[in-house]
């Protein structure tokens, strides 16, 4: 098939649906299909010339960036999500996958191409406080009666989906692991300290600060001599004042803030890790969390989002509904070493519910539909697809 993906992040930007999107049209890449990345997103200048898992130098998937050569390189410039439509529509797709979240005027603008191209549409956000906004733009595009198959990455994210375009159905077409790859061999712990992990982006949404505050209580819970210490990976926005704050509290000492790291670098912290914090509430999926859990690590996260469709409450991590929840399972584990064990265990022995083969095989089902819906609508592909 040729296969345009059409997002509005990508890499060398970090993020859960830029990871995803590199994944998923690399395997398709493999597996023989003609695969395009369209994506307002450009890349910082510095980096421009630089390889990137191969798909910008003919090495895998094509990676087509509208926006980079323009005067205002952002995701917001209108010539760059028309040019990124432009681009959909002379590239003669069999389908169009459009990853969509609260703040995706690509893929939003990309959505209105179902009327004439196969398209499934994967909601990568829980976005039900932007319901209002998006119940106004249906008013005046009416997108939501176009023949895209719907889908949303969990069932929690699938949720607000489903009440926007009903009575249209909305599949979970969840992320995808390499479960085995990220089984790794736990090293021998220090004596006397338990090590806290989390792997985020550094921005409001994921509640960075929540963390931190977090873990402050956490520790004076504990008590010094317990030996709590922290390591959250990941850069973003909010590093400057995180920083700030370590240093107000006194923090520096027993927090670090390592950046950005390769997954070869966060699979050996995981070795040496005792558990796993996901702090953020509108956590649609949640693929660190199940990279870590796949690793072994205990998850301990909130409750609203979608991290509870892998992660059993008292078996494989605790579901925290509130911070205070939260600070309370992180002292509860770090004072329980045979509890660790036991989640760790359990962790390792059953496998995650979502691995590659099964996503892939599910994203060509609905792939698949797709391409019948719109043969099936009352127009048809409305005079077929353009070139």
């Amino acid at each position: 098939m040729r296969i345009a993906h059409l997002t509005d992040y990508y890499l060398p930007r970090l993020g859960g649906v830029e990871m995803h999107v590199h994944d998923l049209a690399t395997r398709q890449h493999q597996a023989g299909h003609d695969v395009t990345v369209i994506t307002s997103s450009a890349r910082p200048v510095q980096e421009r010339h630089a390889e990137w898992g191969g798909d910008e130098d003919g090495g895998g998937p094509r990676v087509l960036r509208p926006t980079e050569r323009m005067p205002f390189p952002t995701t917001l410039n209108p010539a760059g999500i028309a040019a990124g439509r432009r681009l959909v529509r002379r590239g003669k797709y069999d389908v169009v996958h459009v990853h969509a979240g609260p703040f995706t005027p690509l893929a939003i603008a990309g959505t209105a191409l179902a009327a004439r191209i196969p398209t499934v549409v994967t909601v990568h956000s829980l976005i039900s406080y932007m319901a209002p906004a998006f119940r106004a733009l249906d008013a005046v595009t009416g997108w939501s009666a176009l023949p895209a198959v719907w889908t949303a990455v969990s069932d929690t994210a699938a949720e607000p989906v489903r009440r926007l375009v009903a009575p249209a159905p909305v599949f979970v077409l969840p992320n995808g692991i390499d479960a085995e790859s990220w089984r790794v061999e736990p090293l021998p712990r220090t004596p006397g300290e338990v090590l806290v992990v989390a792997v985020m982006r550094l921005a409001p949404r994921k509640r960075p600060h929540h963390l931190l505050r977090v873990l402050r209580r956490a520790r004076a819970a504990l008590g010094p001599r317990a030996g709590l210490r922290a390591v959250i990976v990941g850069d973003g926005p909010e590093r400057r004042s995180i920083e700030r704050y370590l240093r107000r509290h006194a923090m520096t000492g027993w927090v670090s803030l390592p950046g950005r790291l390769e997954r070869e670098q966060i699979r050996a912290l995981f070795r040496r890790a005792d558990m796993f914090v996901a702090p953020a509430v509108l956590e649609s999926f949640g693929i660190a969390a199940l990279e870590a859990r796949c690793a072994g690590l205990p998850v301990v996260a909130r409750t609203e989002g979608g991290i509870g469709e892998f992660v059993t409450d008292g078996l494989d991590g605790f579901l925290a509904s509130g911070d205070g929840a939260m600070t309370e399972a992180i002292v509860r584990l770090a004072s329980d070493e045979a509890l660790r064990t036991r989640m760790a265990a359990c962790s390792r022995a059953v496998p995650p519910p979502v691995t590659w083969p099964g996503v892939l095989r599910r994203t060509e089902d609905m792939y698949g539909l797709a391409v019948e819906r719109l043969e099936r609508a009352p127009d048809g592909p409305s005079g077929g697809r353009v070139g």
